[in-house]
Parts: structure tokens; C-alpha cells; sequence
């Protein structure tokens, strides 16, 4: 597995100018939570020239999907889609999601979203405090071990303000 790189995953979403929010731990660790990840979560606008835009970044990224010894890449239906796409990329691990949690789409939660610079570059993040609300409905193991710590920096994000 390539080496994760978020400077070149972000840049080559922005140079084809792909509408999306960055979800997940990456999103946390961007607003300040002591947390690790090794992957980037991405929940993009399904629209068809977003998708199309989507589809050259994950090409240029020589993206395929994740666990499939197959080494597929995404074809322009299958990311027309609100699944989970997990990807292998030559700048490490991308889960491109249409949806999140029950069914949240892109334009459900741009309204939580922020402009963040990250690497030289402008990109939508996740708010914090959405990412809480969503990790705790979500209810999984691996959500609610994290919710102390997000919850934890978002106090102190408070505070602060």
C-alpha cells in the first residue's frame, strides 16, 4: 500500500475541482482531536459533472477498489451511486462516499461544513461538532470509542472561543 499523502489526495480533488466534504478522522484531527488515521473520507456531491470530475481524480490518483485483487477502477455508475467507495490510491487509502450514516448526502451537510486551509489549499471540513452528532447516531464500537476525545477537543475548541 502506497504511503498515505493527503497534500497530493487533496490537491488532485481541487485541481479537478471536486466538490466534497472531508468526514471522518481526518476531519478531526484537522480541527484539532488527537487522532490517527491512515485513510481520508471524502463524501462527494453526486451530480453528474461533479461525479465526471470525481472520476478523473481518481483516475490521475490511479485509484481501485480496496480489498478487490482484481484491481478495478470506479466507473462513472458506480460512483453515481450513495455507497461506500473504498479505494487504494498511489497516495494511500480514499473512502469515497455518496452518503453517510442513514443516507446523509453531500448536500445534507455542506450547511456543517467549513473552509479549511490544509496543505496550501482551501477545502470543505466537517464541523466538529456535527462529526460528534453523527459518530454517536452511527453507534458503532469504533465510533463511540472515539466520541470522548472528539468530545473532549470540541469542549476545549470552546473554550478557546
Amino acid at each position: 500500500m502506497a504511503v498515505f499523502d493527503l497534500g497530493r489526495l487533496l490537491l488532485v480533488l481541487s485541481e479537478e475541482q471536486v466538490e466534497f466534504i472531508i468526514v471522518g478522522g481526518v476531519a478531526a484531527a484537522l480541527q484539532g482531536a488527537p487522532v490517527l488515521t491512515q485513510d481520508v473520507d471524502i463524501l462527494y456531491r453526486i451530480e453528474d459533472a461533479n461525479v465526471e470530475r470525481l472520476g478523473r481524480a481518481l483516475s490521475r490518483l490511479h485509484a481501485v477498489a480496496r480489498g478487490d485483487s482484481r484491481n478495478l477502477p470506479f466507473g462513472k455508475s458506480h460512483l453515481m451511486t450513495t455507497g461506500h467507495k473504498l479505494a487504494t490510491t498511489d497516495a494511500g487509502a480514499l473512502d469515497v462516499l455518496g452518503s453517510i450514516n442513514d443516507g446523509l448526502l453531500y448536500d445534507d451537510l455542506i450547511g456543517s461544513s467549513g473552509d479549511l486551509e490544509v496543505t496550501g489549499l482551501r477545502v470543505k471540513v466537517l464541523s466538529l461538532a456535527r462529526l460528534v452528532e453523527l459518530k454517536r447516531a452511527l453507534g458503532r464500537p469504533k465510533d463511540l470509542a472515539m466520541l470522548p476525545v472528539l468530545e473532549a477537543t470540541l469542549r476545549e475548541r470552546e473554550r478557546e472561543d
